[in-house]
């Protein structure tokens, strides 16, 4: 497994967020996380990336158990073996298009074609401008871009179309499947679009805490 989440309980003050929260993703398998705002679906894609600490219970990526490394181990699990989009884009303003999706893949050692990434996600026409000059699906497309460059094992991705019109949300949905599956890659995605969701391979619902296929 790429991913295996066993029992993970998650808790901020009195309030239970996650409660004995189980999933686990195979290579190449695109699963959709869906749930009310505010269920924990962010919360629980941020330590499943290692960046917010588990109060109980277990994740693996591989075979590493993410409780037992250390902050640098963690940042090079993200940079090595994770692509992570997130709902802010993060894009870096000063560069122009053609270096920003590469630069994961450079700090890995990975050589990326820049112009058969950008012809892939429909922005040859781009590559010159800068991330301000762009629309907002363009922009998501070369956060995908960054988060895919690097050959990732697992990619996740939270709420990758929220602020898309439906024809740009399709198109960004379409992306990731289809990147994760030519690259064999696990991809968990949260989303709030349940007509989106019912193209993974499998939907999950995050409700209460818990997890319900």
């Amino acid at each position: 497994m790429v991913l295996s989440v066993s029992s993970v309980k998650k808790h901020f003050g009195e309030v239970t967020i996650l409660d004995g929260v189980s999933l686990s993703l195979a290579a190449g398998e695109a699963v959709a996380l869906t749930g009310e705002s505010g269920s924990g679906k962010s919360t629980l894609l941020h330590m499943i990336a290692g960046l917010e600490p588990i109060d109980s219970g277990k994740i693996l990526i591989g075979s590493k158990d993410l409780a037992q490394l250390t902050e640098s181990e963690r940042a090079h699990l993200r940079r090595d073996n994770n692509g992570t989009n997130f709902q802010t884009f993060n894009l870096l303003p000063s560069l122009n298009i053609a270096p920003n999706p590469s630069c994961q893949a450079r700090l890995t050692g990975k050589d990326v074609d820049i112009n058969a990434l950008a012809n892939s996600l429909g922005l040859q026409d781009h590559l010159s401008k800068y991330p301000e000059q762009l629309s907002g699906g363009q922009q998501q497309r070369v956060a995908i871009g960054r988060a895919v460059a690097s050959a990732p094992k697992l990619i996740l991705a939270d709420e990758p179309t929220g602020n898309l019109d439906e024809t740009t949300s399709d198109a960004v949905f379409d992306l990731l499947l289809a990147t994760a599956r030519d690259r064999n890659a696990a991809l968990l995605i949260v989303t709030h679009s349940a007509r989106l969701a019912t193209r993974a391979d499998r939907r999950l619902h995050l409700s209460r805490g818990q997890l319900a296929a």
